[in-house]
């Protein structure tokens, strides 16, 4: 097994790799914080999930404290500051270091079902739960002290003693000790907790544990528990959990096997791997946009690993993957984002090539095919024309509404022009201690009424039973549609067909169809922009584009609804307000039409 000290990444010592890395954003970064407090988590703050529902109080200062001390390791490391100089960056690492050694929990609160259990509101050292918050920790803290272990020696004699110490405490013992961990899958339900958790317990046993006995225990308890994520990824390498929880998923399992290549360990047999790696540009609508069903934001934040991606692309000799990963981190305007982890942005800014393939992406979207199909998740993404986002884009799910982290939006589509949602669905809220138990779909975001989905009499329901039925995609030069019975989503409806279908050619539209076996019914459509009204049709225009929706009105009447917005992370998506058009169909075709408007 291989050691730190012979683990193959460069340390704080090796000048000639960090002198040459371009750490100008980061040092800037990290100029900016000196200048700053340190946020403080407190009690009070944490327990507020267990007394009002709001856990962001807590978690916001845990994630800002964790992202300051990633950005202060990386620029000690890149200025390779160390006494008799001045080490200003060195020390509000140590600072940051400490201050979350000395934190009682690295849990997030929602999490922590030990004190749920207990009844109380604050969580207790000596019964740690290992969640998410504590695998970001532990693989801050097993980075940190790989990258700056001597520097720290030097300046802060003990300090990786204690560091050790509570990654021991906290995450180590407790993963080794309970083998039946509800993220491990055991049920067969595998998620993204999965690799996220074991990506850092693998990088801690890699990096911080001395016994080789024991650390070879711990690698070969992460490839068994890997496993069992991999035996639940669909045979198409979609994700149900949408493209922002591939990042925290899938893109953790790549980084594991990164891993364990380096030490000589093999990894699960991964045989979807080349579909999995395309997943996120298969969502891609243009720009920040995507595909967004159930807890995934409209606009995919910037501050993504991309270099692991290009990386696969690279090794298994994917250009679109390759063209993707380069040009969004070129759009992102930087190399490496310190909030997307240490380990990664070490990585990033570590590698020549990743620097040469971002400095040489073009212009352009080459990875956008025609259409992508992927029938296990039953996501439809059909453009009017390949290798660019314009023109029109739809995209249409019918899947069912027990999927991780689920919306109740079996038979939803989207409609992007030129990589502008129009047609939209709100995405994530901000989670509160309600957003994962009974009460989940009280929350409007979630809801059918706020997708774009029809409403014969009823809502749809949630649960495993609850999907689509004789799902067919039909795909040709000129058209591309999916069609589906919608029906066992809504208690009481027998069937209910519907089709969603983008027609190419000079006249380019997008026709959705629904059954007419039942009257009156509601067809619901989230806008996204300023929408006008008008007999017959709605114009909505958005980001210099503009688009009609077009019925037939002798049957049908509509209703315009606007939705201020609150929430921060919706605000951010979709900034004001997103509008909701319900027509009502009493008689006769309900049938949409949407084009494009110059």
């Amino acid at each position: 097994m291989v050691r730190s000290a012979r683990f193959g990444f460069p340390d704080v010592r090796d000048r000639a790799v960090w002198d040459a890395a371009d750490g100008a954003a980061v040092l800037a970064d990290a100029r900016a914080l000196l200048a700053r407090p340190a946020p403080v988590l407190t009690a009070t703050a944490w327990a507020r999930t267990f007394r009002d529902g709001v856990r962001t109080d807590y978690e916001d200062a845990a994630r800002e404290l964790r992202d300051r001390v990633t950005t202060l390791v990386l620029a000690a490391v890149l200025t390779g500051e160390a006494p008799p100089d001045e080490v200003p960056f060195l020390d509000a690492a140590i600072d940051g270091l400490a201050a979350l050694a000395e934190a009682t929990t690295w849990c997030w609160a929602p999490h922590d079902r030990h004190a749920a259990g207990r009844g109380e509101v604050l969580a207790d050292p000596d019964d740690p739960f290992l969640d998410l918050g504590a695998a970001e920790v532990a693989s801050l803290f097993a980075w940190a002290d790989h990258a700056l272990g001597p520097h720290l020696d030097h300046r802060a004699p003990g300090l990786r003693k204690r560091l050790r110490r509570e990654v021991e405490l906290r995450v180590l013992t407790p993963f080794e000790r309970i083998r039946d961990w509800h993220w491990l899958g055991l049920d067969g339900d595998a998620h993204n907790w999965n690799p996220w958790i074991h990506s850092a317990v693998l990088t801690a046993a890699l990096l911080l544990v001395d016994d080789e006995a024991r650390r070879r225990r711990l690698v070969r308890l992460v490839v068994d528990g890997l496993g069992h994520y991999v035996a639940v990824l669909p045979d198409d390498g979609g994700v149900d959990e949408g493209v922002a929880y591939w990042w925290h998923g899938a893109c953790r399992l790549l980084e594991c096997l990164d891993l364990l290549a380096r030490c000589g360990e093999e990894g699960p047999d991964l045989p979807v791997l080349g579909d999995l790696i395309r997943f996120p540009h298969r969502m891609h609508l243009g720009g920040d946009a995507y595909v967004n069903a159930g807890d995934a934001p409209a606009r995919l934040p910037p501050a993504q690993p991309w270099h692991v991606l290009h990386r696969w692309g690279e090794r298994l000799g994917d250009t679109a993957v390759c063209a993707f990963a380069a040009g969004r981190a070129r759009a992102g305007g930087r190399l490496v984002w310190p909030s997307a982890g240490l380990g990664r942005a070490l990585a990033g800014l570590a590698d020549p090539g990743w620097r040469a393939a971002v400095a040489a992406a073009e212009p352009g979207e080459p990875w956008l095919a025609r259409e992508e199909w992927l029938p296990r998740v039953q996501v439809l993404v059909a453009r009017e024309t390949a290798g660019t986002a314009r023109g029109l884009t739809v995209a249409v799910k019918a899947g069912y509404n027990g999927e991780r982290h689920n919306h109740l939006d079996v038979g939803s589509y989207w409609v992007a022009v030129d990589g502008v949602p129009v047609v939209a669905d709100a995405g994530q809220p901000t989670y509160t201690a309600a957003s994962f138990g009974p009460d989940r779909y009280r929350a409007w975001p979630l809801r059918s009424e706020w997708h774009n989905v029809p409403e014969p009499g009823v809502t749809q329901q949630p649960g495993e039973a609850a999907g689509a039925r004789d799902v067919r995609a039909a795909l040709t030069a000129s058209e591309a549609a999916l069609t589906a019975d919608l029906a066992g989503a809504y208690p009481g409806v027998a069937r209910w067909i519907r089709s969603v279908r983008l027609v190419r050619g000079p006249s380019a539209h997008v026709v959705v169809a629904d059954d007419d076996s039942v009257r009156p019914v509601r067809l619901r459509h989230v806008l996204a922009g300023e929408v006008e009204l008008a007999d017959g049709e709605a114009l909505v225009s958005s980001g210099g584009v503009r688009v009609r929706l077009s019925w037939d009105p002798r049957h049908t009447t509509a209703d315009l609804e606007r939705r201020p917005l609150a929430d921060p992370l919706l605000r951010a998506a979709w900034g004001s307000h997103l509008s909701r058009l319900t027509l009502l169909v009493r008689a006769g075709p309900a049938r949409v039409r949407l084009e494009r408007v110059r």
